[in-house]
């Protein structure tokens, strides 16, 4: 039979499409607009999650804030990007079994590895060239660190992160009963971890840490004591400076790491928010408009790094288009974060994992958002949506077991 007819052409659309965010933005968008036309074909039924309401809010929030900025062309961008979240419905329209849901974690994490992998790679050369050119690796590598198939280290690291939390929540809870795919799994993770710590990016893996713990709390609790000992003897050991890194978070290199240029943006991100608390700056013009709402004593030049926005989640989205457009965010993510917690309370053995998988992903999201506006990278948030989607798929499974009683 046609796989159109028997609506496996969405699945597939939509699965390929969530993987593929660790590969490629243009790969996953086709994709999507694919498996949105297969759904469309097919007359799938539709699961649209309640968060729908939020989200709906959270849109039109930035669509007023757009016409009031005086700047529509400059703001289009952040309208186009609302495609992305297609990824969320795409996700809970195509799949309807948690057992299906296996095979696209099965997908990350063979993407994240082939990206962690070729990340390592990245991160010897690196070394080496730093070694030839008898320069500090420190100094050399914190402005241009290791990418894998992204562009950047921070899509890189957010993308490895929401894999790997993935990953534990299966090996953890998935009870897969080949002891051979468990094997693989672990190794995978243990790749993308040395990956993820190669990337040395301070915010996520202080998120993956939250995370982790949420996952290791459910599983053993005792394992907990493992985080500060490994965090303490990478300090004392200080492999290619990494325990530089981590003590920077208190005791910076000078301007060359990002804490002053972090604590400068959201100052910025507060003088803006105070002269504009209902609708923002609007959309992309956090950049454009950055000097013209420095705070009090601030001199030039500023501390170097990136002004084209705040690096932290919360202060952007209220800067750019209003604290009630930014409260409309955290309703949506908060408000999907308690439908996993409230279905994992009544879910089986076969649905736990997902649930799992999905409240970790959240909690770090929202814990890295301090330090990085990590839902506004395409790559990175269609991930995050495709996880959530996933979540919901589970909850879905849930209520119809619960009825079914």
């Amino acid at each position: 039979m046609h796989p159109f007819r028997r609506g496996l052409a969405p699945m597939y659309l939509a699965g390929a499409a969530a993987v593929l965010t660790v590969v490629s933005i243009a790969a996953f968008e086709i994709l999507m607009g694919a498996a949105l036309v297969a759904l469309i074909v097919t007359r799938a039924r539709w699961h649209i999650p309640r968060i729908w309401l939020p989200f709906a809010v959270f849109v039109a929030g930035t669509l007023v804030s757009l016409a009031a900025s005086g700047h529509m062309r400059q703001g289009l961008p952040q309208v186009k990007k609302f495609y992305v979240y297609l990824m969320l419905i795409l996700v809970t329209g195509a799949f309807h079994t948690v057992r299906q849901i296996r095979w696209v974690a099965f997908g990350w994490t063979l993407a994240a590895s082939l990206s962690a992998a070729w990340a390592l790679n990245q991160f010897y050369n690196k070394y080496e060239d730093a070694q030839d050119a008898h320069t500090d690796f420190y100094h050399a590598y914190v402005a241009d660190r290791i990418t894998g198939f992204m562009s950047h280290w921070m899509t890189f690291s957010g993308q490895m992160m929401i894999a790997l939390l993935v990953i534990g929540a299966l090996v953890f809870f998935g009870r897969e009963s080949r002891l051979m795919v468990t094997y693989v799994l672990i190794g995978a993770g243990a790749l993308i971890t040395l990956a993820l710590v190669a990337a040395e990016t301070r915010s996520v893996w202080l998120a993956t840490a939250i995370g982790g713990a949420y996952l290791i709390w459910f599983w053993k609790r005792w394992a907990l004591l493992a985080i500060p000992v490994v965090v303490a003897v990478v300090v004392l050991v200080n492999p290619f400076e990494i325990g530089d890194r981590v003590v920077s978070a208190v005791s910076p290199h000078g301007n060359l790491d990002s804490n002053a240029h972090r604590a400068m943006c959201r100052a910025i991100g507060w003088e803006m928010i105070k002269a504009h608390p209902l609708l923002g700056v609007g959309p992309e013009q956090v950049g454009p408009q950055h000097l013209q709402y420095l705070p009090p004593g601030a001199t030039l030049p500023l501390p170097s790094g990136y002004y084209g926005h705040l690096h932290n989640m919360y202060i952007h989205y209220a800067a750019e288009r209003g604290v009630p457009t930014m409260l409309a965010l955290l309703w949506m993510l908060w408000w999907a974060l308690a439908d996993f917690a409230r279905a994992l309370r009544r879910s089986s053995s076969e649905q736990r994992w997902v649930l799992h998988a999905a409240i970790a992903v959240m909690l770090a999201v929202l814990i890295g958002g301090y330090e990085e506006l990590n839902l506004g990278d395409s790559e990175v948030l269609a991930m995050f949506l495709a996880v959530v989607g996933c979540g919901y798929v589970a909850v879905y499974e849930v209520n119809q077991e619960c009825q079914g009683l």
